[in-house]
């Protein structure tokens, strides 16, 4: 039997503004087998690209990135809020609705030549995929494929990692 994992997707209207149908993906995170079946998934995606890090960044990230890290037998780096790093970092900005918010990554996170996939629950604008694109690049990693469960189409994300490898494995 195959999975959808759609199943385990549950929405919430109105959140966190009034007209967002907010996409949960914590009933499928806490359904071991929903769970397993979703890493299984982003690993026959993510291992032909023989990435040597997974790039997830905070929270449902790190969740994504540490189990397909282990999945795919390469190591994770974390992004983070400004603040949460204890030593020198690089950093990328993104656009919000209303001002901006940036992510940072240690200096060494990532070695000259690295290939990088880098994870996220959620692809819907691009912003934050695009910021963790520029934080792989200036260090001198190479991105090889960017991946996610849930893709919202119809707010163009795509469109802002144009000329790189994309993937999800539900869209809406």
């Amino acid at each position: 039997m195959t999975l959808d994992l759609r199943d385990r997707i549950r929405d919430v209207p109105d959140f966190p503004t009034k007209g967002v149908v907010f996409k949960d993906l914590m009933p499928l995170i806490a359904d071991a087998e929903y769970f397993a079946e979703t890493i299984r998934r982003l690993a026959a995606w993510a291992a032909p690209r023989e990435p040597d890090l997974v790039l997830g960044a905070e929270a449902r990230g790190f969740i994504f990135g540490g189990a397909l890290a282990y999945a795919l037998g390469a190591g994770f780096v974390a992004a983070r809020k400004p603040g949460k790093l204890p030593r020198e970092t690089v950093e990328a900005s993104y656009a919000l609705e209303y001002g901006t918010d940036s992510l940072h990554l240690h200096r060494d996170a990532i070695p000259e030549g690295a290939r990088v996939v880098i994870i996220d629950d959620v692809l819907a604008t691009g912003g934050t995929a695009k910021a963790k694109v520029e934080l792989v690049e200036s260090l001198g990693g190479r991105v090889v494929g960017l991946l996610f469960v849930i893709e919202l189409t119809f707010l163009g994300g795509r469109s802002r990692l144009a000329g790189y490898d994309v993937h999800s494995l539900v869209t809406y």
